[in-house]
């Protein structure tokens, strides 16, 4: 198949290197022209995916058009910040038959819609699906075996998608969750800054283990509260991901999360990165969507307090742990 890739981040480099590989003939759609003119003379992206060696026959673009001709797929990996943007963007360009999927993980700042609900809107194209599971980039990039969901309310097109990018290291699975596997995919970036203040902070396992339990019971309240399948939290997009993202030295979230507990700066730490920490952005949509269903988030609470309040990280932990005694529930 003809495969348009929107976004040249890790993600959707990594997605371009298994997609190659499968005999798909790929074409990547990047802003910035000599960032890919730089990719293309080196055949690596240094920036986003450092190391992993890009083969030739891959189309790096900064024309839209081009990059949608013809696509009988279309991956959309572009950060949520600016996920409207760049779809608003495409819209008119990309074949009314074509498969879309989304793998950005997150939600619109100004209106909390998720992503694939964004890319209907602006793209003219229904039903999105979304691809989400534990999935580092430079893991799936360099053939580690990984298994992910790709969710569709159309169950036909999310078998299509499945075929598409299963192969020997990747794993793919169906689901007609598409909520699910999207608030899964979000919310556990949120967590994921919670467990690395801790470990920042010095706690240990007991400590960690008890924020991604908590954890995954605040995104099971949020997820089902809008709408999602219980189920699809104890799959690959709810705990598989929420387990990867707080455990892993790969993850953004838990480094941000971890220098916030060591005392750094929120400023002065996202000015040193080169890439995005999805949970930042995603906290206060996070609380705003738990309150706007009337559901109780106290560590997606504590987060945003660390973040966007002056709260200290070690006054968050103090106030997680003295609030009010109960019954565990989930």
């Amino acid at each position: 198949m003809k495969v348009a890739i929107i976004g040249d981040g890790g993600w959707g480099t990594a997605l371009a290197l298994g997609l190659h590989a499968n005999g798909h003939s790929v074409r990547v759609w990047g802003p910035f022209a000599d960032s890919l003119e730089r990719v293309r003379l080196t055949h690596e992206n240094e920036r986003f995916l450092p190391g992993v060696k890009l083969p030739e026959a891959l189309t790096w673009t900064v024309d839209r058009a081009e990059a949608a001709e013809a696509a009988e797929a279309v991956v959309l990996a572009v950060p949520t910040r600016y996920f409207r943007d760049v779809m608003t963007s495409f819209a008119g360009l990309i074949p009314p038959d074509a498969l879309c999927v989304s793998v950005a993980k997150g939600f619109d700042p100004a209106t909390l819609e998720r992503m694939t609900v964004v890319a209907e809107t602006t793209l003219g194209h229904a039903p999105v699906a979304a691809l989400s599971g534990p999935s580092h980039a430079e893991e799936v990039a360099r053939g580690i075996p990984t298994a992910v969901v790709i969710a569709c309310a159309d169950l036909a097109r999310a078998e299509r998608l499945q075929r598409l990018f299963s192969h020997g290291r990747l794993r793919c699975y169906t689901s007609n969750d598409v909520a699910g596997v999207e608030l899964g995919g979000a919310l556990k970036n949120v967590i994921a800054l919670a467990v690395g203040a801790s470990d920042g902070l010095g706690f240990g396992a007991n400590t960690r283990a008890a924020l991604i339990t908590r954890g995954l019971a605040e995104i099971t309240r949020i997820g089902v509260a809008l709408g999602a399948q219980p189920a699809t939290f104890a799959g690959l997009s709810g705990i598989g991901d929420l387990v990867v993202t707080c455990t892993s030295r790969l993850s953004r979230n838990f480094r941000v999360g971890e220098r916030l507990g060591k005392g750094e700066r929120l400023d002065d730490i996202l000015d040193g990165m080169s890439q995005v920490a999805e949970g930042v952005t995603t906290s206060r949509s996070a609380l705003a969507l738990a309150r706007q269903a009337g559901v109780s988030a106290p560590i997606i609470e504590a987060v945003c307090g660390v973040l966007y309040d002056g709260i200290s990280p070690s006054t968050a932990v103090e106030s997680l742990m003295t609030r009010g005694l109960r019954q565990e529930k989930g």
